[in-house]
């Protein structure tokens, strides 16, 4: 009988982590904006506990905090907006300049491409030649418009909801308070979600602040080596950054192409990539590590594996939201005897040796 439920338990928890995934792959324009809403107030939660603190009320503090994270966001759209879009639309030109320039690597890929077309020619023709089926793609600036409406719709809603979550102060731990029948649970409730919210808010307020500093030494970086819109590598360094692993590997790609069309010389236009590539790693070794806690440092596997799997779920935007919610799940898991086996797995090495004070 005990085996019968345990069996019928596991099922049932299989079948709500399916169903969970399921939702959130359908469900995502209505999930991200919530997501970002909540990662945003954590963000900025202990800025706000301060300035409450030196006597500003909690609206007036959440509405500010909240202009400012705006005004951050159209800075960026307005200083870097209009050379991606140009990029965008020079996008053919670029990278017909970048394939000359690279023209001694290009023509062996290209000899690869050929011989390979003419083997699915050939089989093509033994089979009785197929009819080749095309399908009618979006225009591009139709795509490009669908995607700027969709994402200011999405951090619209979601810094409205970072300046309600803000502005609320402690309402919501009030009502978890309530929901509880005894004071212990009360008791144990309250400081668990205080806990929570001290670790991920600090952690994410450091990184972001880890990851605005970097932006802005890469972009001074190229700057001085001579490299053109060197600002707008900073912003890209300053958001890729959320993507661990990935981030740079990206990033230093990006700068690479960019160099070697706008310098004549190819061995000076690596060096470009080359101190992107440096400094990110050299964040990633020693300043962040030194900066956060160990205890909230993560497993690179499990960093990896969460990664892929909101990339596949939601694209770019599930990428960069990844690690901060594998982070609160982490803490969550920490927190909750049941599930502390989880959050041993996805700890990092070092931190699994320490235990939590």
């Amino acid at each position: 009988m005990r085996e019968d439920i345990k069996a019928l338990r596991r099922s049932v928890s299989t079948l709500t982590t399916i169903t969970i995934f399921v939702i959130a792959y359908f469900a995502r324009d209505l999930i991200l904006p919530v997501m970002l809403g909540c990662l945003i107030a954590l963000t900025l939660s202990p800025i706000n506990r301060y300035l409450q603190k030196q006597g500003l009320p909690a609206a007036v503090s959440a509405v500010t905090l909240i202009l400012l994270a705006a005004g951050s966001i159209a800075a960026i759209i307005f200083f870097a907006g209009d050379t991606v879009r140009t990029w965008s639309d020079d996008a053919p030109n670029i990278a017909r300049e970048l394939k000359y320039k690279l023209s001694g690597v290009t023509e062996a890929i290209d000899a690869v491409k050929d011989a390979s077309s003419q083997v699915e020619e050939m089989t093509a023709a033994s089979a009785g030649g197929p009819q080749a089926v095309v399908v009618q793609q979006p225009g591009l600036l139709n795509s490009a418009v669908t995607l700027a409406a969709s994402s200011a719709t999405s951090i619209s809603v979601a810094l409205i909801l970072a300046l309600f979550l803000l502005a609320s102060g402690d309402l919501f731990y009030v009502k978890l308070v309530q929901a509880f029948p005894t004071f212990s649970a009360k008791k144990h409730a309250l400081t668990m979600v205080y806990d929570i919210e001290r670790r991920v808010s600090g952690y994410l307020l450091t990184i972001t602040l880890i990851n605005a500093g970097l932006g802005v030494i890469i972009a001074s970086a190229l700057w001085l080596v001579g490299l053109e819109y060197a600002y707008i590598w900073g912003i890209a360094a300053f958001l890729l950054n959320y993507l661990p692993i990935l981030g740079g590997l990206i990033g230093t790609l990006l700068v690479a192409a960019h160099a070697i069309i706008y310098f004549d010389s190819f061995s000076y236009a690596l060096l470009a990539p080359l101190l992107y590539q440096a400094l990110t790693a050299f964040e990633a070794q020693f300043v962040t590590p030194y900066l956060v806690s160990k205890r909230l440092e993560l497993n690179t596997v499990a960093v990896f594996l969460t990664v892929v799997l909101w990339a596949w779920l939601w694209g770019v935007a599930g990428a960069l939201v990844a690690v901060p919610f594998l982070l609160v799940f982490k803490v969550i898991c920490d927190k909750i005897d049941s599930l502390k086996v989880i959050g041993n797995f996805l700890g990092a090495a070092e931190a699994q040796t320490r235990p939590d004070p």
